[in-house]
């Protein structure tokens, strides 16, 4: 499977039997989302921020909420969080994706708000890799993301939704989160070709380049 990070929350799952796109954007946020035409779109919330879905090609399906969705052999479950710390008192609700596609177990946080339940980490289960955001101010922080990434052990940890050059909107940098999972040194990369063979033995946290 080839990963891309689009900018923001947004990634394309390229597998053998489908393209996934996870929480398209709207262009006032400063990235490009450029032509994608996935068959399935993921909406964690409703934010334009995370469901700018009229931006995507090709008529995708799209799925939104808690549940499951088997579409084109890919399994998809939904699991139900909140977008903060008060039960979605402030910002609402959100949902946590987990997709199994190429025989790998990926997980996209969205925008979560708040330290997972144990039944959350019940439902979301095995994960291979995992998506979580790191930047703070209206989903969890670098030091609450490094405890989601503790109780959900993943393989493979890629951060998101976090301040860059061109993102219009006040976020941290993504360099308080490598210092919580003592990380000194990290390129980011164009893409991640993963696969279940090539899966790393210990947590490795991979930066990605924004298109």
């Amino acid at each position: 499977m080839e990963i891309t990070w689009l900018g923001h929350s947004c990634f394309k799952l390229k597998g053998k039997q489908a393209t996934i796109l996870t929480d398209p954007f709207s262009p006032e946020l400063g990235y490009t989302l450029g032509k994608v035409t996935p068959q399935i779109v993921t909406v964690s919330h409703s934010h334009d921020g995370h469901s700018y879905v009229k931006g995507v090609g090709d008529d995708p399906i799209v799925i939104r909420g808690p549940g499951e969705y088997e579409i084109g052999g890919i399994l998809t479950i939904g699991v139900q969080t909140y977008h903060d710390n008060e039960k979605g008192a402030q910002r609402g609700k959100n949902t946590v994706y987990v997709i199994e596609i190429d025989d790998l177990s990926v997980c996209h946080m969205g925008d979560l708000g708040h330290p997972l339940t144990a039944e959350q980490v019940a439902a979301i289960d095995s994960v291979d890799v995992l998506m979580l955001p790191v930047g703070g101010v209206s989903t969890i922080d670098a030091t609450q993301a490094a405890e989601v990434v503790r109780r959900l052990e993943p393989k493979i940890v890629i951060p998101m939704h976090y301040k860059t050059e061109v993102l219009k909107k006040e976020l941290a940098t993504v360099d308080r989160f490598l210092k919580e999972m003592g990380v000194k040194e990290s390129v980011p990369q164009p893409k991640l070709l993963v696969n279940k063979n090539n899966l790393p033995l210990s947590l490795q946290v991979v930066l990605l380049n924004y298109k």
